[in-house]
């Protein structure tokens, strides 16, 4: 049943909501115009993009909520996408691995400690910081310069009934609360330092302490100058365990973004003063279709919460609509400077932060593999998806790469329980399709791969599920070459490169795997690890091609020699470069052939004969 345009749709500003026949929310969106964007959905089949398609084979309703503004809206969304997690929107996770610095100020005489938690009410958060030993040093370091108490409540108690401090007291690292030696007040100025400190306002702290020490010196109290100037040191160590990312003392955010296949991380890096004060992290499946903009857009509704601090100026590692400033300006209450950067220490903020995320994302993958029962789920949910008799234990994927019809080549991947089986990798070059036909192409290579199978050779064993990297002309004509050599069992299914659907033999819609799910994730592994086996294939097969129409027609110089020069050069440029006497140098190259070559590559010519290899 195909869903109806609904009347009366307002030309306002609002979400909107697609659901399914369950009731269960499968998109929220948001528009300007409501009328005008839902106008786009309710077009000609042949009209919408794939993924657009499966979306609206699937809705049976749609409603909306009108807001004030484009910006309430774009809120409004992410609280939607939170609550209800829809299938065909980008999924945002919060990396919950890194810990916080937190500061308990439910009680008259605060506790600072290291959590990885951040969710109790009463209780001040600092971070999240991705080096948990530099925490831990820093905390160690502000206790000589703003000592607190560090101890359990039972303890601060038992104390307080001796009316005597502990050894903390002693040492210096708590100023003695239990035992009445500082009231509430004088604690809440120490806590508020230790504050300053982990919001990145170091240069008045070491003016405060650097101003009492010379006060106290010149009031002849040695003891006290001394111990600030002890507190000033620690202040001045723990101010190093923090990055320097700036030199100029500014204060702002560093948001970056990394993707890889359908999943992308966000990385907000807090600079105040210079320095890296936290860090935040958003894990986002499903962000094949999108930009690095879009994506970054879509997340900071996530990193910039209700009672988050914003920021006069947020950086950005790729370039975001005027949406993106309007948000944050919400949140901060005045304007926010929303830009990206090109060159300067800026630009190379940038590149940490981008740095990072591509180590989350690395972090996460290595996880996923390690985890049998991520595997386990994602074979099990891509068979139950496909409708597969059993999960698919063995997967082979096939792609192609050329360009412009010239060095085809085809590759062949190879997972075994979810895990790639590199020695099973196979590479081909295309040799009976002319000219661009990616159809004939994967036809050609598949069945020169189950040619092999029947013929019984043993490198090729059989697949329980082949993946090709296109689209139904893909899938037609490798199910005609099962046909033609009477294979059955083997299941197929046709990959769309961005959309990321698959196409089923014999099934009028494609299937489409939940955003954020192990199967969409295994899926992705295979389709970019078959491109990059094929790309890395292709150019050097292009380069080869390069290298030998360059130097063809040069006397004594096959494929063979040709071969030692790349060896030895390690690039055809390096070849040109070389003089007759770095030539000659080449092992197996003999001193004719080596002036030949030499004549040839810079128009002095003498070099005609034939390839004697």
């Amino acid at each position: 049943m195909t869903l109806a345009r609904p009347a009366g749709i307002p030309r306002a500003a609002g979400c909107y909501l697609f659901r399914d026949e369950h009731g269960t929310v499968i998109y929220v969106g948001k528009a300007l115009s409501l009328a005008q964007r839902l106008a786009n959905y309710f077009q000609r089949r042949e009209a919408l993009d794939p993924k657009t398609q499966a979306l609206m084979d699937e809705a049976r309703s749609v409603e909306w909520i009108l807001t004030p503004s484009e910006v309430d809206a774009l809120i409004l969304e992410n609280e939607l996408i939170k609550q209800n997690q829809p299938r065909y929107n980008l999924n945002l996770k919060d990396d919950k691995s890194f810990p916080y610095v937190a500061i308990d100020q439910r009680t008259a005489y605060p506790v600072p400690s290291l959590t990885r938690a951040r969710h109790v009410r009463g209780v001040r958060y600092f971070g999240p910081f991705a080096d948990v030993g530099s925490v831990r040093r820093v905390l160690d370091e502000l206790a000589q310069a703003f000592p607190l108490r560090t101890c359990t409540r039972h303890k601060f108690q038992y104390h307080e009934r001796l009316g005597r401090p502990c050894l903390l007291y002693d040492i210096g690292r708590c100023p003695g609360p239990c035992a009445g030696l500082i009231g509430p007040a004088p604690y809440a100025e120490q806590v508020e330092a230790w504050s300053s400190f982990f919001e990145g306002r170091v240069a008045p702290l070491r003016t405060r302490l650097r101003a009492q020490m010379e006060q106290a010196s010149a009031a002849r109290d040695f003891e006290a100058a001394a111990g600030l100037r002890d507190s000033l040191a620690a202040l001045e160590r723990a101010a190093q365990h923090q990055s320097v990312i700036l030199d100029d003392h500014s204060d702002l955010d560093v948001v970056a973004v990394a993707s890889d296949g359908g999943r992308a991380a966000v990385v907000r890096f807090r600079v105040r003063g210079g320095r890296i004060v936290g860090r935040d992290v958003t894990l986002v499946e499903g962000a094949a279709p999108e930009t690095g903009g879009e994506i970054i857009e879509a997340a900071l509704g996530h990193l910039y919460g209700p009672g988050e601090e914003v920021p006069p100026e947020v950086v950005v590692s790729e370039e975001t609509s005027t949406l993106a400033a309007q948000l944050l300006a919400e949140r901060r209450g005045r304007a926010v400077r929303v830009r990206t950067v090109q060159r300067g220490r800026r630009q190379r903020a940038v590149e940490v932060a981008r740095g990072d995320a591509r180590a989350v994302l690395q972090r996460d993958m290595v996880r996923r593999e390690h985890d049998h029962l991520a595997r386990s789920a994602a074979l099990e949910g891509l068979g139950r998806a496909l409708g597969l008799a059993a999960p698919p234990f063995r997967i082979e994927c096939f792609d192609m790469s050329h360009l412009q019809g010239t060095s085809y080549v085809g590759s062949m991947v190879v997972f075994e329980d979810a895990l790639p089986v590199k020695s099973a990798y196979r590479r081909f070059h295309v040799r009976e399709v002319a000219g661009n036909d990616d159809v004939g192409a994967m036809a050609e290579v598949v069945r020169r791969r189950l040619a092999r199978a029947v013929a019984g050779d043993p490198r090729f064993a059989p697949a329980n599920l082949v993946i090709l990297d296109g689209g139904l002309g893909q899938l037609h004509a490798v199910e005609a070459v099962l046909g033609e050599l009477g294979l059955t069992g083997i299941e197929l299914a046709a990959l769309a490169k961005r959309e990321e659907l698959l196409f089923r033999p014999g099934a009028r819609t494609p299937v489409v795997l939940d955003r954020g799910s192990e199967e969409l994730y295994l899926v992705q592994r295979v389709r970019d690890e078959a491109h990059r086996f094929a790309i890395t294939f292709h150019r050097s097969t292009r380069g080869r091609a390069m290298v030998a129409s360059a130097l063809d027609g040069v006397s004594g110089l096959g494929p063979a020699r040709r071969e030692r020069l790349l060896e030895h050069f390690g690039s055809l440029d390096r070849v040109r470069a070389a003089t007759r006497e770095e030539l000659a140098g080449v092992a197996g190259l003999p001193h004719p052939v080596a002036r030949s070559l030499y004549d040839h590559l810079h128009g002095l010519g003498g070099a005609r004969g034939r390839d004697d290899e």
